[in-house]
């Protein structure tokens, strides 16, 4: 049987962080991960060692969603961020109104150990971690990664894993944050 381990990286997913959050708690959402890995109820994530488990029942409703839908009345912030000290900053943009979107669906995104080892990434000694989730909006098909997320990985940047996308990828990634915004907590 597989194991599924908390990595340290997705405990910054709480309430006030503009993040998806949960009212489970971190060992309910890896337990469950960990049952639909073992059940190989999963797709596969943008390489190898990657996979994404999705929610779509009851349980959606346990999960935050941070999105607001960006319209002419949007208010927007950008700051300077960086989610941990080692990593480059970049630009986030936040919308300061607006009423934050249901939750459809939820991602929850697993890594494999060997592959969080690459680059030194690995917390726990299980077989894959739990490094994030994600609530999608209900109108939302499908969430694409964050474009800063695939420029660190695909320039292998700390706080990235190898990888490579097609402009594709990198094209739907950029029209979701031009119709999408992280609604600003208060």
């Amino acid at each position: 049987m597989m194991t599924v381990g908390i990595s340290e990286f997705v405990y910054r997913q709480k309430p006030n962080s503009g993040k998806t959050y949960s009212s489970l708690d971190f060992p309910e959402i890896a337990k469950y991960a960990e049952e639909k890995l073992n059940e190989n109820d999963y797709v596969k994530g943008y390489r190898d060692g990657v996979v994404i488990i999705k929610i779509e029942n009851e349980m959606t409703k346990k999960f935050t969603c941070p999105f607001v839908k960006i319209n002419d009345n949007s208010i927007l912030k950008a700051e300077v961020a960086r989610r941990r000290p080692e990593e480059e900053h970049y630009i986030r943009i936040k919308s300061t109104n607006g009423t934050p979107l249901e939750t459809g669906s939820v991602e929850l995104i697993l890594y494999r150990n060997d592959v969080l080892k690459e680059s030194n990434e690995n917390t726990t000694e299980s077989d894959w971690e739990l490094i994030s989730f994600h609530a999608i909006p209900k109108e939302v098909e499908e969430m694409p990664m964050g474009a800063v997320t695939m420029m660190r990985n695909q320039l292998q940047l700390p706080g990235g894993t190898k990888g490579h996308y097609e402009s594709d990828k990198w094209a739907k990634s950029v029209q979701f944050w031009q119709k999408y915004a992280i609604k600003e907590e208060e």
